[in-house]
């Protein structure tokens, strides 16, 4: 698909909240444990066992979500061996849960470096001009909720999933959603890759809603081998959350502006107006 890398679409004070959601991102990756083994590439057991226990406690689960009942049984952190050699030791949990506040804490929890910066790269470059629309306080909302609705539809979607659900995709897809509601006729700088990675400068229609395309047909299963690890209904549920959201502020929304010069940034000559 296309990266985006730029719009052209000016903002008229600072996206602090933005600012301050891609920052709290990377901090809370920089934190989680299995982090250094996870960069290497040698993750060890210890590692992956400490993990799995951070993220029992800490994502979402739809399973939780939907019937409200914790496991009996979590991963402590710690290695033990077995009938069937080294693995991680499981024991009651030592600590309360809370399944909503959880979809709260998966928000700001990724699986990778790959992960982490694709979110980032779409929040920074679609976020500032939804929070300039909406206003600091009103975007923070927005967020929050375009997120729990991504988490809460795909766990009735997959309602005796024990998988963690984790990443800021669903509300950053809501963030999208919001924008190709209020500025479909913004240009987006993107890198097609061709060969080579191509610039070119699209409408956001175009490149929003080939991207929810995209994701509605690999939440169907089609296109790709498995599901995988990608909850890519979550995603399609938060875009659509993020419509509907911003759909009351699209009458006094103001255009951007019309951008000027050829598809590789050269100006164009100046055009005559009849």
């Amino acid at each position: 698909m296309v990266i985006p890398v730029h719009d052209v679409n000016p903002v008229r004070r600072t996206p602090w909240v933005t600012y301050a959601l891609i920052a709290a991102n990377v901090i809370v990756f920089l934190f989680m444990p299995g982090l250094s083994g996870s960069v290497a590439g040698d993750s060890s057991l210890s590692q992956l066992c400490h993990l799995q226990a951070f993220l029992d406690h800490y994502a979402a689960v739809p399973q939780e979500l939907i019937h409200h009942q914790l496991p009996r049984l979590v991963p402590t952190g710690d290695v033990g061996m077995g009938s069937r050699g080294a693995g991680c030791v499981v024991g009651p949990p030592t600590y309360d849960k809370s399944p909503p506040l959880s979809v709260l804490t998966a928000m700001f929890l990724h699986g990778s470096w790959l992960h982490l910066l694709g979110n980032m790269l779409f929040l920074l470059i679609f976020g500032n001009n939804v929070e300039d629309r909406m206003g600091h306080v009103r975007y923070a909302l927005f967020y929050a909720v375009c997120g729990y609705a991504a988490s809460y539809g795909f766990a009735l979607l997959n309602a005796d999933s024990a998988d963690p659900l984790i990443g800021a995709s669903g509300a950053i897809a809501g963030v999208l959603g919001a924008y190709l509601v209020l500025y479909p006729r913004a240009r987006v700088w993107v890198l097609v890759p061709f060969l080579v990675f191509l610039p070119l400068r699209l409408p956001a229609w175009l490149v929003l809603g080939f991207w929810f395309a995209l994701q509605a047909v690999y939440s169907s299963g089609e296109g790709v081998s498995a599901a995988g690890t990608v909850a890519y209904a979550a995603h399609v549920v938060g875009f659509l959350a993020g419509m509907l959201l911003a759909w009351p502020l699209k009458p006094g929304t103001p255009p951007p502006p019309e951008p000027r010069g050829l598809l590789f940034g050269r100006r164009a000559r100046p055009r005559h107006t009849w």
